[in-house]
């Protein structure tokens, strides 16, 4: 089922899951959403609703934490791989510090592999939280997303009228996989207006999977205006990055 008026289209993509034969009709629909918005929903992704669960209560549980006891794992001890922990105004967007926190993770990769002792940028060991079970909980869910991101880009390719398998040949057979848990914190009384949680921006990398929790903000910019995408349950809000849009 695919739905759009003036709102973001949502893309159910169960059936491609299941059955490559509706590869075509949801290839269309991709490529319409794509090209007109940048954005769009996805729906019948597979990811167990359990382990979505999990990991949102881990992250909440990490951001409760002290800073102090946050900052042992801080992106200055991640180096090259760009790993770990930073702070609330601790990023910036366009020159402006963001109000949010977060950790990045990517592909676990031990000090043997040939990138890491390369130092390759984004490639290395992630910092994780001495919480139990974190570190098993984010990898099955990396490996979830992944999966779903080479799904959805076997659809694009179709929507583009190219083999199923063209992004994964060329580019994606072994992806540079950046993820990140983001927490924002509420506005207090005395907040400036036009402070953000994360200022206005576009991606750089090839598609976006983003999971909100029930707290809207999310805003798109769209025919010079600033649209809504508010929360979808048990979905991901997809964008092109750079380099997919080039």
């Amino acid at each position: 089922m695919t739905s759009s008026t003036e709102t973001l289209p949502v893309i159910d993509i169960g059936s491609l899951r299941r059955d490559s034969r509706d590869l075509a009709r949801i290839g269309a629909a991709l490529d319409r959403a794509c090209c007109e918005f940048g954005f769009f929903y996805i729906t019948g992704h597979g990811i167990s609703p359990a382990l979505s669960a999990r990991l949102m209560t881990l992250a909440r549980k990490f951001f409760d934490s002290p800073l102090e006891q946050k900052m042992t794992i801080a992106m200055a001890h991640g180096g090259r791989a760009w790993r770990g922990y930073f702070p609330v105004d601790g990023e910036l967007t366009s020159g402006r510090p963001d109000r949010k926190e977060g950790i990045y993770f990517g592909t676990e990769l031990g000090p043997d592999d040939p990138r890491v002792r390369a130092g390759v940028p984004l490639h290395g060991t992630n910092l994780y939280p001495a919480l139990p079970g974190f570190r098993d909980t984010l990898l099955a869910y990396i490996d979830e997303v992944t999966a779903v991101g080479q799904l959805l880009l076997s659809g694009i390719a179709a929507g583009l009228g190219l083999e199923q398998d063209y992004f994964l040949e060329r580019y994606t057979s072994d992806p540079t996989v950046l993820f990140r848990i983001f927490n924002y914190p509420p506005s207090t009384a005395n907040a400036d207006e036009n402070e953000l949680g994360v200022g206005e921006h576009t991606d750089y990398g090839l598609l976006t999977l983003l999971q909100q929790d029930a707290v809207a903000g999310l805003q798109i910019w769209h025919h010079d205006r600033w649209m809504p995408a508010p929360p979808v349950p048990d979905s991901f809000v997809c964008n092109v990055g750079d380099m997919l849009e080039r």
